[in-house]
């Protein structure tokens, strides 16, 4: 820093030289455009007419042993290039290589010896791990990526089967405490079976590790499962329950029927059937089947010595026919979490209320809630599935508050699926969003979920350890810098751009881009335009000062000169981040003047402006509502 810019510093905020929020042209990567002139994506915010994504079908056999704590599994996944392109290879992961002896990570994690490969074939060829670079087929195992050369093409509209056999030690908090044991009567299982990597009109093939930290990219497929667990251990599933009826016992099945069809909570399981839940089988194995369409993956529980409830939530009109649907309610928890008697309730109510408020219903036959404690502190999500920690001693709130997060999960990025490996902000940010409405919906005489939601960002703008939203996320600068941008900050944004634009714009922009991409992968240009497309406004100062940069919000009461007939008063724009500034003033006679100052004016360099009313004013505040996060509100107001 030279000289000159040093002395700028301690220059009056009003004469500093301001950075200039530019467009964010730039900062869109070329792969980006390459898709727009390839018609796959557009700069409305709309998929293009030629948009594409490729779809796996998943054929699984699974078995839990739990006295070995170990998971074995086979099946046969039929891959389809939906893509114009020819792929001479595939790619696969092994997520539970993260607990493999040596392989990259972001954080200490339990060393299980990761996944042992029985076999892989192609097309019925079987492949053999390569040795040599000139190898025209096999597959080379890297971290947890599974690079596989099928030995013949795959082209554009063709498919190919592969069928793979494997198994793992599963570790007690798993994959960063999202999948586990815990005691000896729980089970929740993800990241558990080798799975297809996305290929994307954007970048291709996504080839970057699972390193334990951010979660999630994958493509849409159908699922059939079956899974096979000792007899007493109870399996809750992605995807809906093909043969209740010959595994349960025939109490407990009729009792789930009665609850899936009631709007009040049905106890399905109770501690008194704690050893008669399943039907016995004469080698103690009871083999549960399960089947789902068009879900990004597949998570199971299985428990023993757990309570089930039960019910059902109205998702609005799912089919069009102008009738209410339902989708399945099950909350699945020990006595050891009393709070989770509530469990089905708060699921019910937030699957209802975020079909309503995303104005896109449910769309799956199940959500199921599961009681973790021991692996999970807070929540984690799965489609139709979701495992969260006990919640013990702790407010009835907070149980609601984190089933709401897991459960708005279910929209972003369980229907738009956005790549939350690079920028977790999207599913995150969005989510928290909707969990706080969720939250002010259902306790309307608690805080403000919003404006808790903006204190807890603003606590990090007065350190130096923010980092900007747009830095990928696995790339943060530390875990302050990683929560702050993907979950309050991003959320505090929309919730500023909701006051920006009016609820009913952005409501709608918001619901805009859901809707567009549902079952498809947006990208943040494609959230970005379509904002822009549907409020009919250019929003690059708003990307590239709250997104692309750590800049922030601090408007000021400069100076306020009184006179018998009028009153000037100076407002300062003391941050970087530039918004509208909403004024107060107060009279001398009691009456109150609202003015705002359009963004417009520091966009165009101003660091002051004079509003001049008439009269005597006694007392003056900027955004009286603390609708935008303006970091320093001492200085917002002016008293006589």
């Amino acid at each position: 820093m030279n000289k000159v810019k040093q002395k700028n510093l301690h220059k009056p905020p009003s004469q500093m030289d301001r950075a200039v929020a530019n467009d964010i042209t730039n900062e869109i990567p070329s792969s980006f455009f390459k898709a727009i002139d390839k018609n796959t994506r557009t700069m409305s915010g709309k998929p293009g007419a030629d948009y594409w994504t490729q779809r796996a079908h998943y054929d699984i056999d699974t078995e839990l042993i739990p006295d070995d704590t170990l998971l074995k599994g086979s099946g046969t996944i039929t891959y389809y290039n939906n893509s114009p392109d020819t792929l001479n290879k595939l790619v696969m992961e092994l997520a539970q290589n993260l607990h493999k002896e040596g392989v990259p990570r972001l954080s200490n994690q339990e060393i299980t010896g990761g996944v042992n490969l029985h076999y892989i074939a192609v097309s019925g060829d079987t492949l053999s791990q390569i040795q040599s670079r000139k190898a025209s087929s096999g597959y080379t195992v890297n971290g947890t990526l599974l690079n596989i050369l099928p030995g013949q093409s795959v082209s554009p509209g063709d498919s190919v089967k592969i069928n793979i056999g494997w198994d793992f030690k599963i570790p007690q908090r798993g994959a960063s405490g999202r999948m586990g044991y815990n005691k000896d009567n729980l089970f929740y299982i993800g990241y558990w079976y080798p799975q297809m990597r996305v290929y994307d009109d954007v970048i291709g093939w996504f080839m970057e590790p699972f390193l334990g930290n951010a979660e999630f990219y994958h493509d849409f497929g159908n699922y059939d499962v079956d899974i096979t667990a000792p007899e007493q251990w109870m399996v809750a599933s992605t995807g809906k329950l093909q043969n209740g009826k010959q595994v349960l016992q025939d109490n407990i099945y009729q009792r789930l029927k009665k609850a899936h069809q009631s709007d009040t909570v049905v106890s399905v399981v109770t501690k008194d059937d704690f050893g008669d839940v399943t039907k016995s089988t004469e080698n103690g194995k009871v083999t549960w089947s399960f089947s789902a369409k068009d879900v990004r993956d597949f998570a199971f529980s299985a428990t023993k010595e757990s309570m089930w409830d039960a019910t059902r939530a109205s998702v609005g009109d799912l089919d069009g026919d102008g009738q209410e649907n339902y989708s399945s309610i099950n909350a699945i928890y020990r006595s050891s979490a009393p709070l989770w008697t509530n469990g089905a309730k708060y699921t019910r109510d937030a699957i209802s209320f975020l079909s309503d408020y995303t104005d896109m219903s449910y769309p799956w036959p199940h959500m199921t809630s599961v009681e973790g404690g021991g692996i999970i502190g807070g929540g984690m999500e799965f489609p139709m599935m979701t495992v969260i920690g006990d919640y013990k001693d702790q407010p009835k709130n907070a149980l609601y508050a984190v089933i709401a997060h897991e459960l708005a999960h279910m929209w972003v990025p369980m229907q738009v699926s956005s790549n939350e490996r690079r920028y977790a902000w999207m599913d995150e940010g969005t989510t928290t969003f909707n969990e706080n409405q969720a939250k002010q919906s259902y306790f309307p005489d608690g805080p403000d979920a919003d404006k808790q939601e903006m204190q807890s960002y603003l606590r990090i703008t007065q350190t130096d350890l923010e980092g900007p939203i747009m830095r990928w996320s696995n790339f943060h600068y530390n875990g302050a810098a990683y929560g702050t941008a993907s979950y309050p900050k991003p959320a505090t944004m929309l919730a500023s751009l909701r006051n920006l634009l009016g609820e009913k714009t952005f409501n709608n922009a918001l619901q805009t881009f859901m809707d567009r991409w549902q079952y498809k992968h947006p990208y943040p240009w494609d959230m970005f335009n379509t904002f822009e497309d549907v409020s009919g406004r250019e929003l690059d100062w708003f990307w590239r000062a709250w997104y692309y940069e750590t800049w922030t919000l601090d408007q000021a009461v400069g100076k306020v000169t009184t006179t018998e007939n009028k009153t000037e008063i100076v407002i300062e724009d003391r941050g970087q981040a530039p918004m509208p500034a909403t004024v107060e003033i107060t009279m001398a006679d009691g009456s109150t003047i609202m003015r705002t100052i359009p963004v417009e004016k520091w966009l165009k360099g101003m660091r002051r402006t004079t509003l001049t009313v008439d009269g005597t004013a006694t007392k003056v505040v900027i955004d009286p509502d603390s609708n935008y996060p303006d970091k320093n509100r001492k200085n917002n107001q002016w008293k006589q």
